[in-house]
């Protein structure tokens, strides 16, 4: 198909003088509100577009007429202009000009309106303007750069689409001010406002801003799914008396519907396909989408600040919501194909390491500046805390190998201000050599999956020894001990948003993902889970007791862990989504958090404990070590900071941690901490030995004697549902407990 025509600058039906856009400056990129030099108030627009060979911003007015400016000045390939009496609240986009020739990788094409990469907020959704969405149907064809239904398909992507996209498309918005209150506040951010909580002291809870807000009684309907309802004092209350210091959001940047989705009626619930690096999500937004969510959002974190929680977002810069070539013409594609992705020898096609079809070129100079551009943004201006990098080994390849001394690797390392926050890395992507588990540099913590897959294969009897398992307790050095690493490098979870929830983790062996519609093709088949004996729910009172049991296992061998705890929102509470693994298209109670079970008799006491636990790791340094174990004494007459215990009572030998057995004792001196206090004096805490026992049967464990103990206080018996009290008499050192079985039991060692 030809292109089409360039049509006139036309606004309300009248023509709008070329002249009116002035030149303007190349920086900052996006749409930024300024003074001319004129003292005439107007915004200033600039935009990278490499190989474009011209560029047009595209004004909307309230019946969405457009009014189209060129940017004649190019600077260093940035096409800029200022246009007086653009204020904020003002809706636009881009059409950007260039050679159409997808057998080299140009896909240029000015009939499609693209969102400005830099945009701060964004108004309306793809494809939300046209009765062709919903249940069986697709996405507008308006939104494809190509001919999506082109009768030769294996050619289609090669054909251009000349059809105008501006009225299937959301829009940027220009936004003023960036204070918390929508104005400018440039001390909304300071350091001494944050919580600043340190790595070994900190609890992750990762949630959905929608999911966790949805059901929730407490808040007020209107406020249920967005920025506002999180900031509720109803949500805030549950994270302070769960004891959390940090919540891990689910992507909040602006994010598209995938096609295949909506052809089924379905919609892009986790948000892992984002369009808009500086947008919080206006789907999310109670008070608007004219700029209005980036207040809320901002009001939302100066509130969990409040409350004593960091703000850790999930971000995903690996790849865009263009996907392959096959995909949608929205924003990147479109102002410059081969600048943007990394393309192949076959330049048609898009280098895939992420399993979305397409992943963000970072090695290019541009693309680098987009990423950290936009962490640094959401650091200053919208206060955040840290970042949990999605797929972070795509982000870490260079040409193609992933290389830990990559561009995007080196600029955070040196950045004054990402360096400062919490870097949290996803150490895999899809492509060869991806996994990178334990060998991200210094100030990088990870996603530990050994951790996860090594508790869940001890818990349902898949481990013959012991040996993983003490690795795993003790802070994973044989990952992280390396480069000035700490324990804290490696973030345990047992479950996260990808997976089973806890409480599925023990109730189901094989996946339920048919409301999917993916022929249940869809989500892991390796969940190293075990359903107790019987599959799915069950009114069984044995096997419901075995189950809750685990969950208690679960909980209290994570949170008595070296290393930071990641909960996810709900697992504390025994929610459920019936044996589905793969909840990412589940905007419905499925992936919602169900607020009913907090008062269920059946279900509180599990929230009880987590707290209990988390409470009990925050006033124990002994706990959230900052530095690794070394298995020796810190002083004349002292213990072994970390000792190993059989059932017998006796020490741990080279033998026994290759025998076949699912009990392991691993007791903490609280007088042989290594760190020190901020005055240089020694940390002294109590002393903890911890029993571990999965078997099936009770066995017997004789509780260590001196030097080590004088008596044991029980603290945790997870084969209660009432955890011990304070009136309990402690155990004699020396002698023999019972062991239920399939329990932990944690004891306070009193001094002989």
């Amino acid at each position: 198909m030809s292109s089409a025509p360039e049509q006139e600058a036309v606004q309300g039906g009248a023509l709008t003088p070329p002249a009116a856009v002035r030149p303007g400056s190349p920086t900052p990129l996006g749409a930024r509100c300024c003074t001319g030099p004129d003292g005439v108030e107007g915004t200033n627009f600039a935009l990278w577009a490499g190989g474009a060979e011209a560029v047009e911003v595209c004004l909307f007015d309230d019946e969405d007429r457009e009014s189209r400016h060129p940017l004649t000045e190019l600077t260093h390939e940035i096409w800029h202009g200022f246009l007086p009496g653009v204020r904020p609240g003002q809706r636009y986009g881009y059409r950007v000009h260039g050679r159409w020739d997808p057998w080299t990788g140009a896909r240029w094409n000015p009939a499609k309106l693209l969102l400005d990469p830099y945009a701060r907020a964004v108004d309306g959704d793809f494809g939300t303007r046209t009765e062709s969405v919903g249940a069986g149907r697709a996405l507008p064809a308006q939104l494809y750069g190509h001919v999506r239904d082109w009768p030769e398909q294996r050619v289609a992507d090669t054909v251009r689409d000349d059809r105008d996209s501006a009225p299937y498309v959301p829009k940027g918005v220009v936004v003023g001010g960036t204070g918390a209150d929508g104005g400018e506040d440039d001390d909304a951010w300071r350091d001494d406002r944050r919580p600043k909580t340190p790595w070994p002291d900190s609890i992750l809870y990762e949630l959905h801003v929608r999911g966790f807000t949805m059901r929730h009684p407490g808040i007020p309907e209107r406020l249920r799914g967005t920025y506002a309802g999180l900031a509720h004092p109803a949500a805030l209350d549950h994270l302070v008396r769960l004891g959390i210091t940090a919540v891990e959001l689910l992507p909040v940047h602006q994010f598209a519907h995938e096609d295949h989705l909506v052809r089924r009626g379905l919609r892009n619930y986790w948000g892992y396909n984002s369009i808009g690096y500086f947008a919080p999500h206006a789907g999310y937004a109670a008070t608007g989408t004219r700029g209005q969510q980036v207040g809320e959002f901002q009001r939302m974190v100066r509130a969990l600040h409040d409350a004593g929680i960091e703000v850790i977002l999930d971000v995903v810069y690996n790849h865009t919501a263009e996907a392959g070539e096959r995909g949608p013409t929205l924003s990147l594609r479109g102002i410059d194909n081969r600048g943007y992705y990394r393309l192949p020898d076959d330049a048609r096609r898009y280098a895939d390491y992420t399993g979305c079809g397409n992943t963000l070129h970072v090695v290019q100079p541009h693309v680098l500046r987009l990423i950290t551009d936009s962490l640094r943004y959401w650091v200053t201006e919208m206060g955040v805390d840290g970042f949990r990098f999605d797929l972070a080994a795509a982000l870490a390849r260079s040409l193609h190998d992933v290389d830990m001394l990559s561009p995007f690797l080196a600029v955070i390392a040196q950045d004054p201000v990402l360096r400062r926050v919490k870097l949290i890395a996803e150490p895999w992507d899809v492509g060869s050599g991806g996994y990178q588990v334990g060998a991200f540099p210094p100030l990088w913590t990870e996603w530990n999956d050994r951790y996860r897959d090594t508790v869940r294969d001890f818990w349902r009897g898949a481990q013959h020894d012991v040996r993983d398992l003490g690795y795993r307790l003790s802070g994973s050095s044989d990952l992280y001990a390396w480069g000035g690493r700490r324990p804290y490098a490696s973030v345990n979870f047992i479950t996260a948003h990808d997976g089973f929830t806890l409480r599925d983790l023990v109730t189901y062996e094989h996946k339920r993902n048919g409301d999917n519609g993916e022929g249940n093709r869809d989500g892991t088949d390796d969940n190293r889970s075990w359903n107790c004996g019987t599959e799915g729910e069950t009114d069984d009172p044995a096997v419901t007791a075995l189950r809750h049991r685990q969950l208690r296992n679960f909980l209290t061998t994570l949170l008595l862990s070296t290393g930071v705890p990641m909960l996810v929102a709900g697992d504390e509470m025994g929610r459920t989504q019936h044996g589905n693994n793969n909840a990412y298209c589940q905007d419905n109670p499925t992936g919602w958090v169900d607020w009913s079970l907090l008062t269920d008799p059946r279900w509180r006491p599990l929230a009880d404990l987590a707290a209990r636990l988390i409470a009990l790791r925050r006033a124990h340094p002994v706990l959230r070590r900052r530095a690794f174990f070394s298995g020796r004494p810190q002083g004349r007459g002292g213990l072994r900071d970390l000792a190993w215990f059989t059932p017998g009572g006796t020490e741990m030998t080279e033998a026994d941690w290759y025998a076949s057995g699912a009990t392991l004792g691993m007791y903490l001196s609280g007088n042989d901490i290594s760190q020190r206090d901020a005055l240089g004096d020694r940390i002294v805490d109590d002393s903890f030995l911890a029993v571990l026992h999965a078997e099936a049967r009770p066995r017997p464990f004789v509780l260590p004697g001196p030097p080590w103990a004088g008596a044991y206080e029980l603290l945790v018996d997870t084969a209660r549902e009432e955890q011990p009290g304070a009136a309990e008499a402690p155990y004699p050192a020396g002698c023999e407990v019972g062991l239920p079985g399939r329990s932990v039991l944690l004891f306070r060692a009193v001094p002989g």
